[in-house]
Formats: C-alpha cells, sequence, structure tokens
C-alpha cells in the first residue's frame, strides 16, 4: 500500500480531560482505498472521526495526514490541508440552496482543482430538481447526498463520512454506498458505519472497535466470509 495518506496512531481522544472515548487507537487508510470503522454503539467510532477531524480533544498520540503532523491543527486547517468531514447531523446549511450549499464546498479548497457541480449531480442526478430548494425542507436521504457533494467540491484527498445511511431507507442507503464506491476510484475514505452489510460491499478494509480501542484490522473480504466474526463484534446474525 505503500506509505499512508492518513496514520492514526496510538490516539487517545474524547470530550473530558482523563476520561478518553477512544484509547490508544491507531487506524491507516491508504491512497484510493475505503476504510470502513464498525463497531457496537457507544465504541467512540463517531469520537474517533471526530479527533480526526479536529473537533474533539486529542490526548495523547498523533494523525498524520499527506506527510504532515495534524495532530494540533484546527478543523479548518485540516479541511484546506484536503480532509473533508461529514458528520452525521447538522450538516447543511438549512437556510440555504442546495446549489448554494454546494458552492460553499470551494472555500476549502486551498489550490485545488474542485469538483465541478456537473461532477456532484453525476454522482447524485436526484440533486438536479432540488438545486433552488432549500436544504432545510429535504429529506435526511437528500441531505445527506447535499453533505457529500459541497465536501466533494472542496477536492478532498480524503472524504471522512460519519455514519452516513444513518435513518436512511434501504433504496437511499444504497445509493449512497454506491457513490462511495465510485468514490473510491478516485480518493481515500474513511467510513463509519452502522450498517455493516451495506459498507462491506464497498470496503477495501474493516476495522472493528469496541470500548475505544481496536479489536480486530482486516481486510473487507476477511469479514465478508466470516459470519462469526461479525457476530462476535457487532451482534450480527450470521448468514
Amino acid at each position: 500500500m505503500g506509505e499512508a495518506l492518513l496514520a492514526v496512531e496510538a490516539l487517545r481522544a474524547g470530550y473530558v480531560a482523563g476520561q478518553p472515548v477512544v484509547d490508544d487507537v491507531s487506524v491507516a487508510v491508504g491512497q484510493a482505498e475505503l476504510v470502513a470503522v464498525f463497531g457496537p454503539n457507544g465504541a467512540g467510532k463517531s469520537t474517533l472521526a471526530k479527533a480526526v477531524a479536529g473537533t474533539v480533544g486529542r490526548f495523547a498520540g498523533r494523525v498524520r495526514f499527506a506527510g504532515a503532523d495534524i495532530t494540533g491543527w484546527p478543523p479548518w486547517r485540516i479541511a484546506q490541508a484536503g480532509l473533508a468531514y461529514v458528520p452525521q447531523r447538522d450538516n447543511v446549511f438549512a437556510a440555504l440552496t442546495v446549489r448554494e450549499n454546494l458552492d460553499l464546498g470551494m472555500a476549502a479548497r486551498a489550490g485545488r482543482g474542485g469538483a465541478g457541480v456537473d461532477m456532484v449531480l453525476a454522482l447524485f442526478p436526484g440533486l438536479a430538481s432540488s438545486l433552488h430548494r432549500r436544504a432545510g425542507v429535504l429529506s435526511g436521504g437528500t441531505r445527506q447526498m447535499v453533505a457529500i457533494g459541497r465536501a466533494l467540491r472542496a477536492a478532498p484527498l480524503l472524504l471522512l463520512l460519519d455514519e452516513p445511511t444513518a435513518g436512511l431507507s434501504p433504496l437511499v442507503a444504497g445509493e449512497v454506498m454506491a457513490a462511495l464506491g465510485t468514490l473510491k476510484r478516485k480518493l481515500s475514505i474513511l467510513l463509519v458505519e452502522q450498517n455493516v452489510s451495506a459498507a462491506l460491499t464497498v470496503a477495501d478494509r474493516a476495522v472493528l472497535l469496541v470500548d475505544g480501542r481496536v479489536r480486530r484490522d482486516t481486510g473487507a473480504a476477511a469479514l465478508r466470509s466470516d459470519p462469526a466474526l461479525a457476530q462476535a463484534f457487532l451482534g450480527a446474525e450470521p448468514a
């Protein structure tokens, strides 16, 4: 795989000093690789995403991205370096139109080319009819597509997604996963996801997080072929 684009090394992070939610976590994402992070509720998955993005406290360890140590960087500087974070909730500007939301993504480009609106619409054709609608009136699935599209307009090197299919219908969740499968050919993706079966259809590697620690880091194919492992770590029923 060569040198990882993103390398999280022995990270301890959380919301209160001395009470880490993730503890001694190491995760790497290579070029054009999709790594999915799974785990039960409360495992620290979303906290890990926020720590990488710089929105929660990091108490120990470090985060390296594109050859730089970004551990102490503020979120805006991390975004300008090419790491685009899409949180699970509150990920659109509700009062702005879809087109205005998409255009805001260009603010973090920092000289990179950026994706045009046409590219976003090719990925999510359903947005074409909603460009002039306020984002706040859209369905949850459409808002998620807008949030991902805005992130892509920043021309990220890595897309960091926190549970993008949460609360979505199986049909819309499938559309989002299909889009990620297309995107991973062009950029790296770190995906935090509860929908294990859907994420495993597009992931290259799977990281299992339990009680704030990495319990398994394996190829996605290995997890797909080992339902007993999925049951043990995730509570999924064996196929």
